[in-house]
């Protein structure tokens, strides 16, 4: 890296690597106005407000790179008039009113920039543009009248969400940002995924919660503010505006003892983004995420920004409820305490420990699902405890246990965009993992990334990608497989790379003979032609990384196809460096956290196996009792158990599993069976409805705890609010249940339980809350020098010899389409939904956007059956029936059919046509390989999808802003020598 020194005003500072003017000033906390500048989005170049004097030159600091010996003139008379020149310009397109602005919080860049360069009289008085607010969206406003034309907020959604909605029409007399062609935000391709409010430096862009909400003076009536407004600006006329900044300071400031602000984590899928939750009691006013946030610096999706409504909804559980006589009764917390420690203890000693089950939360925190497995083993003495990662993801863990011995992300969401190439596989990216599909399409776009994806919807990624590829259902291993043979045949493979570090090559590569291109092409549907040019793509490129998700892991076989993957990344030495690597993207927030802190059948916290003697020993002398070793039930086998008389008793916490678990129908049947179930839920679920005693718990803004995100991220989460009423964080539930079972639980914070959990786990050495503070984070396998981990396997892999292994397979078919049900149906996820839809269907705005699940037909699929869209159709598998609402559309076709998993009412999941088909090495449920038939019903319900979804607008890409276009307006003059 170079380095150097430039000279501000005669000052030297040191320069490091390729650093611009405005970045070295602002390394040294020299306060350099730049109002269009954010960290996040790079040079813009649109406000010339940090204009300096370089070696003689006016320029734009922003863009200037520092180089040795440079001398540069920032406080000189000549240099502060063309600052103030370019404020004043903005000035002419903002309204403005600091003391009465939502904005007026501190962090205003236009505010900073008056304030910094004392403009205390407008050169250009502001006029107003001519267009009306636009109010459509449900959780933000866009004013063209408070729009600076900064280019911001299209900066984020052309080039970091890459939604590519927003763009400014320079053409017209007064410019403005625009949606699409111009439409309302509503009718536009806007995702509402909050980018271009985070960004917006004014408040030109405004979450509909902050209105008249952030200030002492922001709940005026229009009329009362209005007429303060003019006030203040006939105080201005004649003093400036000098003192009107100080009192807007000073309200500021004040703000500060009303609004809190507080770091969380999301609690929806299992990219981690974390942010500042800005709250006035209960309300929440704002979601902003940090530059500093480590997974996902300032991007958010729909939910994370907007999916709050779940957290005072009146659907809320309020307090603890008892089954007696058939009814549910209210309780205390000390009798529902207590009846459930009685439930458990009499099952117990009725049928013997082993007949009881532990399901943890993939949504509650580490050190909730840490106290779950604590009570089956040192106070049941079974190892009968799992999580829904059983559901989704155990597949792509037992793959990567295989293949290189540590089940989770090979590196980090950098590695992603780092890569030359990305596959992703089975994985519906853009709306199951959205911000991280934000800096996949970023690279793709701009630095040139190769994207393949392999789906069987044309999803976004797939329109966006240079190889799509189609693949028959359930057979990505015979493609995967292919595609390795190909390389290998061809001399493509790392040789050194294998010679070096893997075993098991000869083996592997006799096991691929039956995956020729005819065989794979025949089997797959996939040309020939289209596996080759495939191969060649991942040949060409230094770094590949393929992530994958529940469209590989929920197949019979989804252990062997995601041991495919591995074994491809493998035999190319992408493994062990920057940029390389094997993906499976998690999908709750804490779905990785609670397998590693051990709600697993098999392994104590930390995957240490519950057969190995010396770890039993260190745990045993912890918890003061013996252990058992005998391998426990998964909470898949714990429903067959059920039926065979084996499982009497369960306690599960934030599961949904009566909707969610395989075979609906069967699953509700056998929950009835039960001698004695508890359920510990926000809400009162389907899987309630069968429960003898229901716990209330607290939601994540109202606890304090860490989760784990799909990068191996440990983050902490900060109490943002008290818990509703009368629920209660799940660690403090099973604490006093273990309390009232007479174990003497006695922690007093959970940081007292990840200090444990640390203490007994070699992964986890050293990670502690003092470490985790604010937006640090730690990525585990923790190292020795107490660092954490951001990418495995640079020295080793997890195995003891230290090599990667590759893994022989065999092809085994789908559950296949047949005469009687024809049709495939398919499923996953959505992105303005998540999962069954329990908490995303409580905010207004995204029922709004998605009323309801659907069935999503091909064009001639609609057409043989005689189906329009919005028809009722009814879907019939062997285990279930569903009536839903059909949607025509592109994104499948042949004889595949698509469905959401979330569903307004119960009545229509998915899951209620799912069988109880398994992989055998995984116990994962084969969801996605589902026959059916369909039969038109005479209703139509109008489209499933309203007019205002963004999937029907039309964005409009372009690279950045187009600020060259501002440039030749003849209402511009420049301020620079460029």
């Amino acid at each position: 890296m170079s380095s150097g020194k430039i000279f501000i005003d005669g000052i030297p500072l040191n320069i490091k690597g390729e650093e611009t003017i405005l970045q070295a000033m602002m390394d040294n906390n020299i306060d350099i106005p730049h109002v269009c500048y954010n960290p996040a989005l790079g040079a813009i170049e649109s406000c010339d407000t940090c204009i300096v004097n370089a070696d003689g030159k006016y320029v734009r600091a922003c863009t200037t790179q520092a180089k040795n010996n440079m001398k540069v003139l920032f406080n000189s008379p000549d240099v502060k008039a063309r600052e103030t020149e370019a404020v004043n310009r903005i000035l002419h397109n903002h309204d403005l009113y600091c003391t009465v602005c939502e904005n007026n919080n501190g962090d205003c860049a236009l505010h900073s920039a008056v304030d910094t360069l004392q403009v205390t009289r407008q050169k250009y008085p502001f006029t107003s543009k001519g267009y009306e607010p636009d109010y459509s969206n449900p959780f933000y406003r866009y004013d063209p009248d408070q729009c600076i034309l900064c280019g911001r907020c299209v900066e984020a959604c052309q080039d970091v969400e890459v939604n590519e909605t927003l763009h400014i029409d320079w053409s017209l007399e007064r410019p403005r940002v625009v949606w699409d062609d111009n439409k309302p935000i509503n009718d536009s391709s806007c995702v509402s995924c909050g980018h271009c409010v985070t960004v917006c430096p004014v408040n030109a862009l405004m979450e509909t919660s902050m209105l008249e909400e952030a200030g002492y003076f922001t709940s005026l009536t229009r009329k009362a503010k209005y007429n303060l407004i003019e006030f203040g600006k006939d105080i201005e006329k004649p003093v400036g505006n000098g003192m009107i900044m100080k009192i807007s300071n000073i309200e500021a400031k004040m703000r500060e003892e009303q609004i809190k602000k507080t770091k969380t984590v999301c609690t929806y899928c299992g990219v981690g983004c974390s942010f500042t939750m800005w709250t006035k009691g209960r309300k929440i006013l704002k979601v902003q995420p940090e530059v500093e946030s480590p997974a996902n610096g300032i991007s958010t999706c729909i939910k994370g920004k907007f999916g709050w409504g779940f957290v005072n909804s009146e659907e809320r559980l309020k307090y603890p409820l008892i089954r007696k006589n058939g009814k549910f009764v209210q309780a205390s917390w000390d009798e529902a305490i207590s009846f459930a420690a009685k439930g458990l203890k009499k099952v117990g000693e009725k049928y013997g420990n082993e007949s009881l089950m532990f399901i943890a939360s993939s949504k509650g925190t580490n050190e909730e699902s840490y106290l779950l497995q604590k009570m089956a083993r040192q106070i049941f003495h079974n190892n009968n405890v799992d999580n829904s990662s059983r559901f989704c993801q155990a597949p792509a863990t037992t793959g990567l246990w295989r293949t290189v011995g540590y089940g989770g992300d090979a590196g980090s969401i950098q590695d992603i965009y780092k890569s030359e190439l990305v596959m992703i596989v089975g994985a519906n990216t853009a709306e199951s993992h959205p911000v991280l599909a934000t800096r996949v399409k970023r690279a793709h776009k701009l630095n040139h990334q190769k994207l393949i994806v392999s789906d069987l919807r044309k999803n976004e990624m797939a329109e966006r990608a240079d190889i799509y590829l189609h693949p028959s259902p359930g057979t990505d291993i015979v493609l995967l497989s292919a595609l390795s043979k190909y390389i290998i045949d061809q001399g493509w493979h790392d040789r050194e790379f294998i010679e070096k570090r893997v075993n098991g090559f000869d083996e592997y590569y006799k096991s691929l003979e039956p995956f020729t291109l005819e065989n794979a092409s025949s089997i797959t549907g996939i040309p020939e032609k289209q596996i080759i040019e495939t191969a060649e793509m991942i040949h060409s490129v230094k770094s590949m990384c393929i992530l994958w998700a529940m469209g590989i892991t929920q197949h019979s076989a989804g252990s062997d196809e995601s041991t495919a993957i591995s074994n491809l990344l493998v035999l190319t030495g992408n493994y062990g460096r920057p940029g390389t690597g094997a993906y499976p993207l998690r999908g709750h927030n804490n779905v990785q956290g609670a397998s590693d802190f051990g709600a697993m059948p098999t392994y104590l916290p930390g995957y240490q196996p519950i057969k190995d003697g010396e770890v039993i020993k260190k745990f045993e002398k912890a918890w003061h009792t013996e252990l058992p070793t005998k391998p426990g039930i998964d909470n898949v086998s714990c429903i067959e158990n059920i039926d065979n008389d084996k499982s009497k008793g369960m306690y599960i916490v934030g599961q949904e599993i009566a909707s969610t678990g395989p075979d609906s129908n069967k699953t509700r049947d056998s929950l009835e069976k039960l001698d004695f179930l508890i359920v510990e839920d926000v809400f009162f679920s389907e899987t309630a409805k069968y429960a003898d005693v229901v716990l209330p718990a607290s939601v994540s803004l109202e606890k304090e705890g860490t989760f784990t995100n799909t990068e191996r991220r440990i983050q902490r989460i900060y109490q943002v609010m008290e818990p509703y009423e009368e629920t209660r964080p799940d660690w403090e539930i099973i604490q006093g249940i273990a309390k009232s079972l007479g174990y003497d639980w006695n922690y007093k914070h959970p940081s007292e339980i990840m200090d444990e959990a640390a203490s007994l786990s070699p992964m986890f050495h050293g990670v502690s809350y003092e470490r985790l503070e604010g937006f640090k984070s730690l990525q585990w396998p923790m190292k020795e020098n107490g660092e954490g981990s951001e990418y495995l396997y640079e020295d080793r892999f997890n195995f003891p010899d230290g090599k990667a292994r590759l893994y022989t397979l065999t092809y085994r078919p789908p559950l296949k389409v047949s005469e009687e049900y024809p049709l495939h149906l398919n499923n996953g996820r959505m992105l303005e939904h998540f999962h069954e839809g329990n908490e995303t269907f409580k905010t207004e705005g995204i029922k709004e956007k998605v009323p309801d699940t659907f069935l999503e037909i091909s064009e001639k699929l609609a057409g043989e059956y005689k189906i329009k869209t919005g028809d009722f159709v009814r879907v019939t598998s062997k285990w279930g029936s569903i009536k839903v609402r059909a949607l025509i559309t592109e994104r499948v076709s042949g004889n595949e059919l698509y469905m959401p998993m979330n569903a307004a009412s119960d009545d229509a999941t998915v899951n209620l046509l799912t069988s109880y088909t398994r992989d055998p090495d995984s116990d994962t449920p084969a969801y996605k390989e589902l026959p059916v038939k369909i039969e038109k019903l005479k209703k139509n319900g109008g489209s499933p999808l309203p007019a205002n979804n963004s999937r029907y607008g039309k964005p409009e890409p372009q690279i950045g802003i187009l600020v060259s276009e501002k440039w030749k307006r003849k209402d511009y003059s420049k301020l620079t020598d460029d």
